[in-house]
């Protein structure tokens, strides 16, 4: 038989910098979760991706027992590391920041594959491309 589900909570996580502070502990304690164990089992599973906040669902189980999928960094944040940028144009049509090859949109693109709603390769790159073009960011071949 199947546990029976009490809450699903998602939150945005610094990877490798999970604490029982805000915005984690507000987030959990009203379930009855040991918030030192999950920040170990999260620190633990994302120490790779430091410098991200990686979105993470957490499944809470009546039982108090719970599981957690974790998903990519954004694109807007993997688009910004690739180029090394701080952040995007306030102006994106008429100020850009920055220049970026299809084939780094690529690789973004393989990588956000997983949490995107589309199996097509090309359809993922335009989706990133979408994403560039937001921040101000020039797409050059």
């Amino acid at each position: 038989m199947a546990k029976k589900v009490k809450a699903v909570v998602k939150l945005h996580i610094k990877a490798g910098e999970a604490t029982p502070a805000p915005p984690v502990g507000p987030a959990l304690a009203p379930h009855g979760l040991n918030m030192s164990e999950f920040c170990s089992r999260f620190n633990e599973a994302t120490k790779a991706l430091k410098g991200f906040k990686i979105p993470v669902d957490i499944t809470v189980y009546v039982d108090r027992s719970y599981e957690f999928k974790l998903h990519q960094p954004p694109a807007a944040q993997l688009i910004k590391k690739a180029l090394g940028i701080e952040k995007g144009s306030g102006e994106p049509n008429k100020i850009k920041v920055a220049r970026i090859f299809r084939s780094q949109l690529e690789e973004i693109a393989k990588q956000k594959m997983s949490d995107l709603n589309t199996d097509n390769l090309e359809a993922a790159q335009k989706t990133i491309e979408g994403t560039a073009k937001s921040l101000g960011i020039e797409i050059i071949s």
